[in-house]
């Protein structure tokens, strides 16, 4: 699996990466260790995970396997922190709660450090030099290698990353999280930009429009998908209108024409878009993840990217 650089760091990671936020709800720890240890198997580094997964069940199974399946050498471990959903207020940037959650992960993953510590979210209530601070702290006392960003505006983000550049010697944030797909292109519009301004990458998470763009809802909603599931029909639901059809048989007749699988399309068009360095894929199963690993090294010729840049380019949601 070909490797990339993370903004302008030191830090490289697959250009697939492997999300967890399924895992310790829908995927069991049996088959996180499957899908974990076939990741690594097919060269994949990168592993995605967050404190509120699952309620920090995501680090616990992963902390786990890194002692039982894989080599912790061998994985970039990706955490985040910010939300504080049994909290007063939803979320918590302070330096208190951060360097708090951070120690909490990591006993959760039973590692020494992490190694992307990403902002889950951003605090208006706490200023920036602290949030800043409590991130440069931790990889001061090296529980943290590298630091990004979570789901940030590009405000949000512009004002954190200026901040850190504003004097020489601070830590950078290296990459910024975001949905991304021919489904939900916003990042276009302002923070792929700035990211690129600030020297870092796009994380694209949901590159399969949550699913949608395998085509497997092409026909109807199948018993076993995501959004037959009541805890996630709400998180399909949206892109099954008619705008996101029209954009899954665009995707459907680039495939037929290419001889790939759908997914291949829609993945491959994501994770190979300028200023990504990683698409972060969720699958539940094994299987979903070996459809994933199948198809990594397909390319999309240019005319079949500039094709499907215009077809889903008006009306971004």
């Amino acid at each position: 699996m070909e490797q990339r650089q993370v903004g302008r760091s030191g830090l490289w990671v697959s250009r697939t990466a492997l999300g967890t936020m399924t895992w310790g709800q829908d995927t069991s720890e049996e088959e996180a260790g499957q899908q974990l240890a076939a990741f690594v198997d097919a060269g994949g580094t990168l592993v995605d995970t967050a404190d509120i997964y699952t309620g920090g069940q995501s680090e616990r199974i992963l902390g786990r396997l890194l002692r039982t399946a894989v080599r912790r050498e061998d994985v970039v471990v990706a955490t985040k922190s910010g939300h504080t959903p049994e909290g007063y207020r939803p979320v918590d940037a302070s330096r208190r709660h951060l360097l708090a959650s951070l120690d909490a992960s990591l006993r959760r993953l039973q590692t020494e450090y992490v190694d992307l510590w990403q902002l889950h979210v951003f605090d208006p209530a706490t200023p920036p030099e602290e949030t800043l601070a409590a991130m440069e702290a931790a990889v001061a006392a090296g529980k943290a290698r590298y630091v990004g960003a979570g789901d940030l505006d590009a405000w949000q983000f512009a004002t954190l990353a200026t901040w850190q550049r504003a004097r020489p010697g601070r830590v950078p944030l290296v990459s910024v999280g975001a949905e991304y797909s021919l489904l939900n292109r916003r990042a276009d519009d302002d923070l792929r930009p700035a990211a690129a301004s600030a020297g870092a990458h796009l994380l694209a998470w949901a590159p399969l429009g949550r699913g949608v763009l395998s085509a497997k809802y092409r026909t109807g909603t199948p018993a076993s998908s995501r959004a037959a599931l009541p805890h996630m029909a709400s998180y399909v639901e949206p892109y099954l209108d008619e705008r996101s059809r029209r954009v899954v048989e665009s995707v459907c007749t680039a495939a037929e024409g290419l001889g790939v699988p759908p997914l291949a399309v829609a993945l491959s068009w994501a994770r190979d878009q300028q200023g990504v360095a990683a698409a972060v894929v969720g699958p539940r199963t094994l299987a979903q993840l070996e459809q994933v690993l199948g198809v990594e090294g397909v390319e999309l010729p240019p005319e079949i990217r500039d094709a499907l840049d215009d077809a889903t380019a008006a009306g971004r949601r």
